[in-house]
């Protein structure tokens, strides 16, 4: 999860509620909201062409992505509420979802998820952080990263097309310029070589140096991403865009009982709250797999060109920001 993107903005320009809107600002929000429709039939059109199911969203639940060691994450507050005598939580992300989904039903499924983050109010100005937003969240029983870089790559490049002729007009006005389609396959970076290239601060280097997609791996995450323990290389995978930084965060998974839980005693993850994952990965009912979730206001952003990520919502959630509606 990016840190940073470079782009820093003023409290005069962070964006504004739909009531607070000039005529013109209206109409640019109308353009962006054309890009987006277009962006989510495209998209949920190709999934389910190559035979993902499309299964419905998560919003309070036991068990969610624990966002733990991930050194990118910056939650302020975890919520959490009482529901027939139980805890339950917003959802972060619909990962363990996805683990025993696609290892118990189906063997390819996406969804399109709510995930609330309650942020710390600093990254109000960065223009890449919200604390409520949408996923394509999607996973494939016994796949490789490789199937799953590879299948981003042809969505990514085709769905440009396909935008350049089907919306031109609109992107022109909203861009002043043509949307760049990206050759493959993308360019990749192992993590600690961006580390030795450009110290700490790769992620918000990195996206000022690139012109068009790439892939960042070997990133160390939280106890599902798989990692060779021998090795300490972790087999996942972020993808990053120019200027913008992180819009894809995916991995393959971890599926083996004894593993997940040296994982979890390794990082103080509460074993409690994953008791249903445990029980199937000690029952050998964990299957492979691999997948991502793709930030899809992150998306729509880099394709549009907006300063601020909240200007893709009509309703905006922005760090430290509580509005009306």
């Amino acid at each position: 999860m990016s840190f940073d993107t470079g782009i820093r903005l003023s409290l005069q320009e962070l964006p504004k509620p739909l009531d607070q809107l000039s005529v013109s600002e209206l109409e640019r929000r109308r353009q962006i909201s054309a890009v987006t429709t277009r962006v989510l039939r495209y998209l949920t059109e190709k999934f389910t062409s190559l035979g993902f199911e499309w299964t419905l969203p998560v919003i309070f639940s036991k068990s969610t992505d624990p966002l733990w060691p991930d050194p990118g994450a910056s939650i302020e507050k975890r919520i959490e509420v009482e529901m027939y005598e139980e805890t339950v939580r917003t959802t972060l992300s619909m990962i363990v979802h996805k683990l025993v989904a696609c290892s118990l039903v189906y063997s390819k499924l996406f969804t399109i998820s709510p995930n609330v983050r309650i942020e710390k109010r600093e990254r109000k100005f960065t223009g890449w952080h919200l604390y409520e937003f949408t996923q394509l969240d999607f996973e494939a029983r016994s796949a490789s990263s490789k199937d799953i870089m590879e299948l981003i790559e042809v969505i990514l490049q085709s769905m440009m097309e396909h935008l350049n002729a089907d919306c031109s007009e609109t992107l022109g006005s909203l861009r002043n310029e043509r949307l760049r389609v990206p050759t493959t396959p993308f360019d990749s970076f192992n993590r600690e070589e961006l580390v030795s290239r450009y110290g700490n601060e790769w992620e918000s280097r990195l996206p000022i140096e690139i012109h068009d997609p790439v892939w960042v791996t070997n990133i160390p995450r939280e106890f599902y991403d798989y990692q060779d323990l021998q090795t300490q290389k972790w087999d996942n995978y972020d993808l990053y865009v120019p200027k913008y930084g992180e819009i894809l965060s995916g991995s393959k998974r971890e599926w083996e009982y004894d593993k997940i839980l040296t994982k979890m005693d390794r990082d103080q993850v509460p074993k409690e709250n994953y008791a249903l994952l445990l029980r199937l990965a000690r029952e050998h009912r964990l299957k492979p797999s691999a997948g991502a979730g793709i930030g899809l206001e992150r998306l729509v952003s880099w394709i549009v060109g907006v300063k601020h990520i909240a200007e893709v919502q009509p309703f905006p959630k922005i760090p430290g920001n509580v509005y009306d509606l």
